[in-house]
């Protein structure tokens, strides 16, 4: 009876540090909200891709490049071609974490294809009130903060709400 309850005991003791462990791995935690563009869509700490679907196109956010297929060949550019008639700031998109989603097309294609038209319904971050996107730059809150740098005893300072006092 002692060996089964010391067993059991281990068991459990086991199962909980296993899934501790486990869950120390998953807490990686990307942010790249600073390089996102303003036309990028809000709620996303990290994003890596954007996958356009009116285009068929997709945007690297870490290199700031646009990518399209031109002549059957993908073409990296700071910009989509004019004739494209694309307004970032209305057109659905569609964030993608994975490497290079661009060389499996037709797997986006057909899982997001569904958003094509969908114009403005979706809020962009140069339109966001939140403060974590004032970092972007040409956010109309970049640079700003809303906390009063003269008073550090104001209790009517709603700005900084409890986070104490930034220089």
């Amino acid at each position: 009876m002692k060996k089964m309850l010391i067993i059991t005991c281990l068991a459990i003791a086991g199962l909980l540090y296993g899934n501790t462990g486990h869950a120390q791995v998953r807490v990686n935690v990307n942010v790249n909200i600073g390089s996102q563009p303003l036309w990028g869509p809000v709620g996303y700490d990290y994003a890596e891709y954007y996958y356009l679907p009116d285009v068929d196109a997709y945007y690297y956010v870490p290199e700031q490049r646009f990518i399209y297929l031109h002549g059957g060949r993908w073409v990296f550019a700071p910009a989509l071609p004019a004739s494209y008639h694309y307004d970032l700031n209305r057109g659905y998109k569609v964030v993608v974490n994975e490497p290079k989603p661009y060389l499996h097309p037709d797997v986006y294609r057909s899982k997001y294809g569904k958003y094509k038209g969908n114009y403005g319904k979706q809020q962009i971050i140069r339109y966001s009130n939140d403060e974590k996107y004032y970092v972007v730059k040409g956010h109309p809150g970049n640079g700003k903060y809303k906390h009063d740098k003269g008073n550090k005893g104001n209790k009517g300072n709603k700005g900084n709400r409890g986070r104490g006092h930034k220089d």
